[in-house]
């Protein structure tokens, strides 16, 4: 019966910032804003496909949350971390080898790289790569996968 995942919300504290933020994510598109009840969606890829909402909540109100966008892995390696940086976003991966570069994610496999949004919400760029799942790999490096897979 699923398909997939048609929309997700957020809360944020500051509906402009936050607005100001998610119009520069490549492919999504800005769509919607009800200034009365301070709430802003955007399709994310192609209009009516995916939706995400931001609901302006005081700061207090607002948990955490991470949630990823599916990117092709291209886009991922060679534009993404300079496309964060370029916009003073802090890309980050959990390699712990201080390093800001994509990682893979072995047990799918996926490629991924993580930012967070002016809330502190957690957002990923991630894309499925082919080949087999090797979750015994953990997270380690693109390049190592590469020589691998």
């Amino acid at each position: 019966m699923i398909k997939g995942l048609y929309e997700t919300h957020l809360f944020v504290a500051d509906i402009d910032v936050s607005i100001a933020f998610y119009k520069n994510m490549p492919g999504l598109e800005f769509c919607y804003y009800e200034k009365e009840r301070k709430i802003a969606f955007f399709w994310i890829g192609k209009p009516k496909q995916a939706m995400l909402g931001l609901w302006e909540k005081p700061k207090e109100k607002i948990d955490k949350r991470h949630f990823a966008f599916r990117c092709d892995a291209d886009d991922i390696l060679y534009s993404s971390v300079d496309f964060l940086k370029s916009r003073g976003i802090k890309p980050y991966n959990f390699l712990n080898d201080g390093s800001e570069t994509p990682m893979v994610f072995a047990w799918m496999p996926a490629l991924a790289i993580y930012f967070e949004d002016p809330d502190g919400h957690e957002l990923e760029f991630i894309a499925i790569l082919d080949g087999p799942s090797r979750p015994e790999l953990g997270v380690i490096s693109y390049d190592d996968w590469k020589k691998i897979a």
